[in-house]
């Protein structure tokens, strides 16, 4: 039988570092990835503390290697401009309060997550969202994490039974990444790579 293959989302954090490693060892053919969204440059930031930049790039990269996945950055800088920065104007330019981090999750990141994982022959893919989804039935049901104090379903709520149905939701029996899930994961990361305190951004892989 043929190993189901999964893409996985990775931002160089802990939380979608360890779903990689997680699944990994639970059997699943995994294929990492991250979305290139900007050049911290161009944002006029500094390259630390943000998602999707150079270092989480390369943090991803290594983490991939290490686990023996085959991994690839995707340029959607362009596709971000469009469907987050100029919406987040346009809103605020018509007096709505916008929410970058809620349309860059719709349109972009599981949108593109699940077109790039058809073309590459995943069946399912994977965040390292706190968040549970669950079977009821003939229905897929998403709930908040049993951690609530880190829950992510709010950036999930888009999601439609087909696409609730290809997530997996690997943090979703986990309460919180102590040193029991995370202890055989840790020797992934390299010197200079992400650390078990650089937990990844709420609202991303």
């Amino acid at each position: 039988m043929e190993t189901e293959k999964v893409l996985v989302a990775m931002s160089g954090g802990v939380d979608s570092s360890v779903a990689a490693k997680l699944l990994t060892d639970a059997g699943f053919s995994c294929i990492g990835c991250t979305m290139k969204l900007y050049d911290n440059e161009d944002a006029g930031i500094p390259k630390a503390n943000t998602c999707c930049s150079l270092d989480d790039v390369e943090d991803a990269r290594s983490v991939a290697y290490r686990l023996g996945m085959p991994y690839y950055v995707f340029n959607l800088k362009d596709k971000f401009a469009e469907c987050v920065i100029d919406r987040f104007v346009d809103a605020y330019e018509h007096g709505i309060t916008p929410n970058p981090c809620i349309d860059c999750n719709r349109y972009l990141k599981f949108d593109k997550l699940f077109e790039r994982a058809d073309i590459m022959g995943c069946r399912y893919i994977a965040t390292g969202h706190y968040a549970r989804i669950e079977r009821e039935g003939e229905k897929y049901v998403l709930k908040k994490a049993l951690d609530e104090t880190k829950d992510q379903s709010y950036v999930l709520y888009d999601l439609t039974q087909e696409t609730l149905a290809r997530v997996k939701a690997v943090w979703s029996a986990i309460v919180q990444p102590e040193p029991e899930y995370l202890g055989d994961a840790i020797p992934i990361w390299g010197p200079g790579s992400a650390t078990d305190d650089e937990h990844d951004d709420a609202d991303n892989a």
